[in-house]
């Protein structure tokens, strides 16, 4: 297993995984480790997969204020220059797009291309609200399952619940949400939004030095509200391409591996 120090000395992991261009991947959670990433439904890139500090393999870091989003991305820095990568393509998932916004705003022209798989909006002002996860939760109202599965959600208790994640509730996303509990570590995700000095406005104005390409992709069965955020999120960048999956949900190379991977190896591709 792979590691690196970052630079306040907390060692960290990263997994390999796949051949071809590097893509080093932020996970999400937050405070989950990576390994729920997979291979990215079989996205035809080498995947330079980051546990975050406290998660996966990762060591557990002296100072709890570091679990914060804004002070990882100098991990995902540290990680690049470990790599020995000049310029490098950056895809996160979920909570982990605000380390990757905070990143791309302080190392611009580090990035060749960044992708963010239904991204949580939060570092860049848009904070969901409970309307919103609402609104999320009702996109499965008609189900015969919905009101079960409902209750499971709301208490944080049961397997069911895990389904307004997904797209088609198949033995494969039953067992991906499985694993949930054992790869989440509880201090990082607990600290990882923690009330930082960074505000909206200074991760915006980052933003705004960024050239390189930026893919938003989400699924339209997501009960997540990044759904509800997707273009404006985008038009916070020069270069921006919203992507709705239909049929997909939180965990889009999951629902349909298939065409996640057309997606966004057509973007990396065209990129480059």
């Amino acid at each position: 297993m792979p590691s690196f120090l970052a630079h306040d000395g907390t060692e960290l992991a990263f997994h390999v995984k796949g051949t071809g261009a590097p893509l080093v991947c932020v996970p999400g959670g937050p405070g989950r480790a990576s390994r729920y990433l997979g291979d990215l439904g079989g996205l035809p890139r080498r995947l330079i997969l980051l546990d975050g500090r406290g998660s996966g393999d990762s060591a557990i870091p002296a100072d709890a204020e570091t679990y914060r989003w804004d002070r990882q991305a100098a991990d995902v820095e540290a990680l690049r220059e470990h790599l020995g990568l000049e310029r490098m393509d950056l895809l996160a998932h979920s909570a982990g797009a605000n380390v990757a916004v905070r990143y791309a705003g302080l190392h611009p022209g580090r990035l060749g291309s960044l992708c963010l798989v239904a991204p949580s909006p939060v570092a860049v002002g848009f904070v969901p609200t409970e309307d919103d996860w609402r609104a999320g939760l009702e996109l499965r109202e008609d189900e015969p399952w919905y009101e079960s599965a409902l209750a499971e959600f709301q208490s944080g208790d049961g397997l069911e619940g895990h389904r307004f994640l997904y797209g088609p509730w198949t033995e494969h996303a039953r067992a991906h949400a499985a694993g949930a509990e054992d790869e989440c570590a509880e201090a990082a995700g607990d600290g990882f939004y923690a009330p930082s000095p960074v505000t909206p406005e200074e991760v915006r104005a980052g933003l705004a030095a960024l050239d390189a390409p930026v893919l938003l992709l989400t699924g339209d069965m997501d009960a997540h509200p990044c759904r509800l955020y997707a273009r404006p999120f985008a038009g916070l960048f020069r270069d921006a391409t919203p992507v709705t999956m239909p049929g997909a949900g939180h965990f889009p190379w999951v629902d349909d591996p298939g065409a996640f991977v057309r997606v966004v190896a057509d973007f990396l591709d065209r990129r480059g």
